[in-house]
């Protein structure tokens, strides 16, 4: 069964950084966001098995699978190679994400983070593509794909070696369309090239591009002035050919309703907006950043505790701006009932999951020399 790219909303809920209420899902809020975003007539949901330790399936189910019609919406889930050993680890994970999302099925089944090296071993030695294939003639799954934060070479080598294959996730946004190590650009090129349908995650690239530095804002403001600075980037990904849905990883209501107002009324990038988005990407690209991206994989796993990504958003902050106070006062919450950056005992566990291949005991040697002070 193709999919029916004419179905599928063009803004996808990610269920990766929803709001917290002492340390859980803030499930009351989850679904007003939920309703807001159904009341809109969108219905892709994108969750995970890692996803708030484990809590974004549980959240999904109760916030829009026990609520809603089963054929209302799509709802999406990945298989994490870092948590299989063994061939049965497959079904055992399969079964335990329908019993946290209270489903029968999956509308989208992905292989989570498909990379260079062990996930991508793993995903092999494990015969996941064959195991997908056999799923979704069961009828467990809709449509199998996967995520791919790897090199162009290899995803031409898995897409050559695996037909099956009917959709890709990748990271992709304006600034890291030529970025070395990203190559969001090629990856989408390859997929274009191919007919083969784009899912888009990191559109907003974790955050980074809703807050810029005043100047940078007033560029876009001068031309748009009721527009968010999220929205350009949001535009800058829907404008392109072939993605089918992009993946907003939503926080709060504000974040909601912003969104749903750029894609309700969808207008693509003119060209003279391309130009300008080409203009801002190269004056920040001017100051290096650290390219977290906040998924958090890093976390789950530190033993000493350090909210990494927000260790790194307090160093980004000064990098921008070195006299900012505000970074460091916010570096005094993140290690309130935490890890400082200068715990970090170099084990490797956050190097190792990491999606964009950060130095992150490097990064966290910076971080502490600049805030544990």
């Amino acid at each position: 069964m193709d999919i029916d790219m004419k179905k599928m909303p063009k803004l996808g809920f990610g269920l990766m950084r929803l709001p917290q209420k002492d340390d859980e899902v803030d499930r009351e809020r989850v679904c007003d966001m939920v309703d807001a975003y159904m009341q809109a007539g969108l219905n892709y949901f994108d969750t995970a098995y890692v996803y708030h330790g484990g809590k974004s399936e549980i959240a999904a189910k109760k916030c829009i699978v026990e609520r809603y019609p089963r054929e209302d919406f799509y709802i999406a889930t990945k298989l994490p190679a870092w948590s299989m050993k063994t061939l049965e680890d497959r079904d055992r994970i399969f079964e335990e994400q329908c019993e946290r999302a209270g489903v029968d099925y999956f509308d989208f089944y992905l292989l989570h983070s498909l990379e260079d090296g062990n996930n991508y071993d793993t995903y092999e030695r494990l015969d996941c593509f064959n195991w997908g294939i056999q799923k979704k003639q069961e009828g467990r799954i809709r449509h199998f794909g996967f995520s791919f934060h790897g090199t162009p070479e290899l995803l031409e080598k898995v897409l050559d070696a695996h037909p099956e294959v009917e959709f890709v996730q990748i990271q992709l946004n304006y600034l890291d369309w030529e970025n070395p190590v990203v190559q969001s650009g090629r990856l989408y090129e390859i997929l274009h090239e191919r007919k083969i349908p784009i899912i888009v995650m990191e559109p907003v690239k974790g955050g980074t591009l809703a807050q810029l530095k005043p100047e940078l804002e007033a560029k876009f403001k001068a031309v748009r002035p009721n527009d968010s600075v999220a929205s350009w980037a949001l535009r800058f990904v829907a404008s392109l050919d072939g993605v089918m849905t992009i993946l907003s990883g939503m926080s709060t209501e504000e974040q909601m309703a912003d969104n749903l107002r750029t894609f309700g009324n969808f207008e693509p990038l003119s060209a003279d907006e391309q130009s300008l988005v080409t203009e801002v990407r190269d004056t920040i690209l001017d100051t290096p950043l650290i390219g977290c991206t906040s998924c958090r994989y890093c976390v789950d796993g530190c033993p000493m505790s350090i909210k990494i990504p927000d260790i790194f958003r307090c160093v980004n902050t000064l990098r921008l701006y070195p006299d900012d106070w505000r970074a460091k006062n916010f570096y005094g919450n993140v290690i309130n009932g935490a890890g400082r950056a200068g715990d970090c005992i170099q084990c490797g566990q956050c190097e190792g999951v990491c999606p964009q291949h950060l130095e992150i005991i490097t990064l966290l040697q910076e971080a502490s020399e600049q805030l544990d002070k």
